[in-house]
């Protein structure tokens, strides 16, 4: 597919011997029909500027471009790539501004106006990371309005999960307490270079106005993780460390003290949260 008058992708990593590295955890997505796709799937770009972390060679970066992004912020750790992402730069004079660095330890927003989406094909082993730190700003709204995201299947899974599953759990909650998860595409490993061992799948999340049920971030953070890393316990021994009564208090709020993490919806997290911050 022929989205702009750039070469294919295929000819770009040849000519700028991008071979994707393992320890960067980058496997490049080539066919300029499914990365167009994507950034179709982040809604109307016209009116947004664009965070995408790790592009690579610029494929997702060129999808977002032809779909009519105001301006995309591209943020690469890899300086190999910075020549091919120059290519695209030039071919969309003012709209796409690249920053060689790690993402982790770049604040993008001195480079953004509102409204700002955020869409990427993360890299594996940065991108659940990112993610927490986008739905756990210290504000909400966050300065995104919405996030749509590439990871291995196993995590968008988690992303989405309900109360009972195996993959329901910390990123369950968090995603879910702020924003609306879905699922929206699948892709099989054969479509990436080189092919990883997982299938992957994009995740879009529009936030939340404010959160689905009060509470303190902190407060429910803290009950999440006591209750999830201890998973296989009942509830009133998991969760003994926050309080000296809390069994008394889990059945205040609804909730069996026999219950595990796992059969816990939001609102219920959220109600012993507000009554454990009540004290």
């Amino acid at each position: 597919m022929q989205i702009d008058g750039l070469p294919p992708l295929r000819e770009v990593i040849a000519s700028h011997g991008l071979s994707a590295r393992k320890s960067m955890g980058q496997n490049f997505l080539l066919d300029l029909n499914l990365t167009a796709r994507i950034a179709r799937l982040a809604g109307d770009l016209a009116g947004s500027d664009v965070l995408e972390i790790g592009p690579g060679p610029g494929g997702l970066t060129r999808g977002l471009l032809a779909e009519g992004a105001r301006k995309v912020l591209a943020i690469e750790k890899d300086a190999r790539c910075l020549p091919a992402l120059a290519e695209i730069a030039a071919a969309y004079p003012g709209r796409l501004q690249v920053i060689e660095g790690d993402a982790l330890e770049i604040d993008p927003l001195a480079h953004l106006t509102p409204p700002i989406k955020v869409a990427a094909n993360l890299p594996y082993n940065v991108g659940t990371e990112l993610l927490v730190r986008w739905l756990t700003p210290k504000v909400w709204p966050p300065f995104w309005d919405s996030l749509t995201l590439m990871f291995q299947r196993e995590v968008a899974e988690r992303i989405v999960a309900k109360p009972g599953s195996k993959a329901y759990g910390r990123l369950a909650l968090l995603a879910q307490w702020r924003a609306e998860p879905k699922i929206v595409m699948d892709l099989p490993p054969e479509v990436f270079t080189p092919a990883p061992k997982v299938h992957s799948a994009v995740v879009h999340l529009a936030a939340l106005p404010e959160p689905r049920y009060p509470a303190d971030p902190a407060v429910l953070n803290r009950v999440v993780a006591a209750a999830f890393n201890q998973r296989r316990k009942m509830l009133r021994a998991a969760l003994r460390g926050l309080h000296p009564q809390i069994e008394a208090i889990l059945a205040e709020v609804g909730i069996a003290p026999t219950a595990r993490a796992e059969e816990i919806g939001l609102e219920g997290f959220c109600a012993l949260a507000r009554r454990l911050a009540a004290g």
